[in-house]
């Protein structure tokens, strides 16, 4: 399977995954404009709130284009430095929510080892619209198992590495997230890993997402719920200022 991706594949995806967010605003922005007509507004007030319109559509384009098109996220060069063994023995675990773009990239990177891909999207739980559209035109790595949160189909100490992509915030109540790492924690084999990747809710996201940051979890939510899952050691590192990178061991 072809892993190269095409040129602003990342911001296209964006886009087209949460073009309902943009026909609202760009339709709320030409109503504020052409109230011109009908009543005095403040040319002063109307250019602020013109620039917070085209700030708040324009900048996620701009930092998603930096981060999944420019930065080399997808040619997995963050993974190097945690110097992950390549196999015959190692068994590999993808964990996504719907949207597969990484586990061809993953097999390329570990061509070694066994890669097994797990997809917990539950229609009744997961109903925002973007990840609905993304579900649609994801790919399917061979023998994805459908699963739920709380239960994944192998044997306790199995796994030497557990992936979670931009995945793990899909779940939104913290019990869901906990139920989701003690099957990890149970399936890893000891001293196995979890390397999860996700936007935080901090600072340079908002300055990015404005009020969408809420979509993400602060660093301090993840750690207290890795470590109500039986996780005692971890290490975060920067992917940008706009991604961490967590490696967490059991």
């Amino acid at each position: 399977m072809e892993t190269k991706r095409r040129k602003f594949q990342g911001v296209l995806n964006i886009l087209s995954f949460n073009r309902h967010f943009y026909v609202v605003g760009i339709t709320t922005l030409l109503i504020i404009i052409s109230s011109q007509l009908y009543f005095q507004w403040s040319q002063s007030l109307l250019w602020v709130i013109i620039g917070v319109f085209l700030y708040g559509l324009l900048m996620p384009l701009i930092v998603s284009a930096y981060v999944y098109d420019f930065s080399g996220y997808y040619n997995f060069d963050w993974l190097k430095p945690l110097q992950l063994k390549d196999s015959e023995e190692k068994l590999v675990l993808n964990i996504n929510a719907g949207f597969d773009e990484t586990s061809y990239i993953l097999k390329k990177n570990l061509p070694k080892s066994k890669l097994q891909v797990f997809d917990f999207y539950n229609a009744e739980q997961h109903t925002e619209p973007a990840i609905v559209r993304a579900r649609k035109v994801s790919l399917t790595y061979p023998n994805t198992l459908q699963i739920k949160t709380n239960h994944m189909p192998l044997k306790t100490d199995s796994v030497d590495y557990v992936f979670l992509l931009s995945a793990a915030h899909e779940i939104r109540s913290f019990d869901g997230k906990v139920q989701l790492l003690k099957e990890c924690h149970r399936v890893c084999k000891p001293n196995g890993k979890v390397i999860m990747v996700e936007h935080l809710r901090d600072f340079p996201n908002f300055l990015a997402f404005s009020i969408g940051f809420t979509h993400f979890f602060s660093k301090n939510h993840w750690e207290e719920a890795f470590k109500t899952a039986g996780f005692e050691t971890f290490n975060e590192t920067k992917f940008t200022q706009f991604m961490s990178v967590f490696n967490y061991q059991s």
